[in-house]
């Protein structure tokens, strides 16, 4: 027993992915293309335990409407368009015609693509767009840290009751808990994490997965 979450190193890490279900061969090429194509933005894409673990908390969920902010080269999009039935649908949200380019081409390889639709503009404006009711079951936040808070507003009232968030990348890698980090990026995530503690629409659990991921239930 232990009260605490573990750190991982990267043999027990080794062995955590290698005790989870395998990860198919679509995402271990998509993986292996970003990391050629874009090897400096490669780190932003979702690790495969995180990829696992979505795909499983969007069969378990039930969801069946999903949204996306942030789809980067189409990792995330699989894992959630994967755990929705054949008759879900998943608003990927993104800016990147050329990052989006790689994802469509794994869509299709995954057989996911007639799931999936893309928007290509700012999140912000995608989501404002929307009509204002909750019309989603599930929506993932990957994007610009500094928009988080933003992201949250809309997608927050868009959630049907019972529906959950997930929130990526709100540890920053350790730093948003040093003094001496002061970066947008970083106090963008301090800033969101507070405002989501805060909010009384949703319960929430922070997660040690990846570089922490909050997971949101909506009131």
């Amino acid at each position: 027993m232990t009260r605490i979450s573990e750190s991982l190193s990267p043999q027990l890490h080794d062995y955590l992915v290698e005790h989870s279900s395998p990860v198919d061969q679509v995402l271990l090429d998509l993986a292996a293309e970003t990391e050629r194509r874009f090897p400096d933005r490669a780190g932003m894409q979702i690790g495969a335990e995180q990829g696992l673990f979505m795909t499983a908390l969007t069969r378990l969920s039930g969801a069946r409407d999903a949204v996306e902010v942030g789809t980067f080269t189409g990792y995330s999009s699989i894992c959630l368009a994967r755990g929705l039935p054949a008759d879900g649908r998943l608003l990927a949200c993104d800016i990147s015609e050329e990052w989006t380019s790689v994802a469509h081409d794994y869509w299709r390889r995954a057989g996911v693509a007639d799931r999936i639709e893309l928007k290509l503009a700012p999140a912000l404006e995608t989501l404002r767009a929307l009509a204002g009711q909750p019309q989603f079951d599930l929506a993932f936040i990957d994007a610009d840290k500094e928009g988080y808070i933003g992201y949250w507003e809309e997608l927050v009232p868009r959630i049907r009751p019972g529906g959950a968030l997930l929130v990526d990348n709100v540890l920053s890698h350790g730093r948003v808990i040093d003094p001496a980090e002061n970066g947008s990026a970083v106090q963008g995530i301090r800033d969101f994490n507070d405002h989501a503690l805060a909010d009384s629409r949703v319960d929430l659990v922070m997660l040690p997965i990846g570089d922490g991921l909050t997971l949101a239930r909506k009131k």
